[in-house]
């Protein structure tokens, strides 16, 4: 079977919007969504999840946004993106790529950015980036570098520095 919900079409205005929302709790939790595929039968995969923003002809496309809520009596809901296991052949990769353009004005590619939350009260958050166990054999490798320049510019610069301090 093939369901499609969708909303409405216009040629002048913006289309119409789609909410997907549960149930609020006004005493306990609020309900879950579930988006998912269903499991494949023996000589098959699993469907393909696709959160994808349309293309666009005359501005910027859309905005993709995956995040938790914030709170006010606890702490804000983790984010987790994980691969699953496997038991043949190499794991699964999680590849995280920013734009690139080719505007011939000069536009940058995109960036992207990892940063760990700050506190108010306490220690900020930390990043720690490590590569994986072999259990019997060797870990993986970490590459840090820059890409290799065009014919007139020099390659990115790698820059590793603490931030600065008031006390100490």
């Amino acid at each position: 079977g093939y369901v499609r919900i969708e909303s409405g079409r216009s040629t002048i205005h913006t289309g119409g919007a789609l909410a997907i929302e549960s149930g609020e709790g006004t005493a306990s939790s609020s309900g879950s969504i579930k988006v998912r595929t269903s499991n494949a039968g023996s000589s098959g995969v699993s469907g393909m999840l696709v959160f994808s923003s349309g293309t666009s002809n005359g501005g910027n496309s859309g905005l993709v946004m995956i995040g938790s809520g914030a709170s006010t009596g606890g702490r804000g809901g983790s984010v987790q993106v994980t691969v699953g296991s496997g038991t043949s052949g190499s794991g699964g990769y999680i590849r995280i790529e920013s734009g690139y353009t080719t505007d011939a004005g000069g536009g940058a590619g995109g960036g992207i950015i990892a940063e760990a939350g700050m506190s108010a009260a306490a220690t900020g958050g930390s990043i720690t980036v490590e590569s994986g166990e072999g259990t019997a054999t060797s870990s993986g490798s970490i590459k840090v570098r820059t890409s290799n320049s065009g014919t007139s510019g020099v390659s990115g610069m790698l820059v590793f520095s603490s931030g600065t301090t008031s006390l100490g």
